[in-house]
C-alpha cells in the first residue's frame, strides 16, 4: 500500500512518540512546518501543557521580511531558546515531528543550540 507523504510522516510521528516525552526536568521541543511557516514550542507531556512557542508567524508581526525559510526557522530556534532560557529551561528533548533532520528542522535547531539549548 502506498501512502502519501504526510500519512507516512504520521505514521513515523507514531513511532518517534512512543519513544521521546517531554518531563518537567527536560521537556519536549516539538516542530512543526507548513508551507508558509514553521512553528516551535516547548511541551511538558505529564501536565500536558504548553511552556513556551515561537513561529515564523509570530515573529512575522514584530521583523519585516520574516519568511519561512532556513534563515526564519533559526530565527524561530533563537527565539524559542531565549523563551526556554526566561523559564530556566536549558535541556529539552527534540521531536522533530516525523520530519526528516534537514533543512529548516536541522536549522530550528541548531537556532535553539546556538541561543543555549541542550538536546
Amino acid at each position: 500500500m502506498k501512502y502519501s507523504k504526510n500519512e507516512s510522516r504520521q505514521r513515523r510521528k507514531i513511532r518517534i512518540r512512543k519513544k521521546i516525552s517531554g518531563t518537567s526536568e527536560r521537556p519536549r521541543l516539538v516542530i512543526y512546518r507548513s508551507n508558509l511557516h514553521v512553528y516551535a514550542q516547548i511541551v511538558n507531556d505529564l501536565d500536558g501543557a504548553t511552556l513556551a512557542a515561537a513561529s515564523t508567524l509570530s515573529l512575522a508581526k514584530n521583523e519585516a521580511g520574516m519568511h519561512c525559510n532556513k534563515s526564519g526557522a533559526e530565527k524561530v530556534g533563537m527565539e524559542i531558546a531565549r523563551m526556554a532560557k526566561e523559564k530556566n529551561i536549558d535541556k529539552v528533548v527534540f521531536d522533530r515531528n516525523g520530519y526528516l533532520y534537514h533543512g529548516r528542522v536541522k536549522a530550528v535547531a541548531d537556532g535553539a543550540r546556538e541561543g543555549g539549548l541542550e538536546f
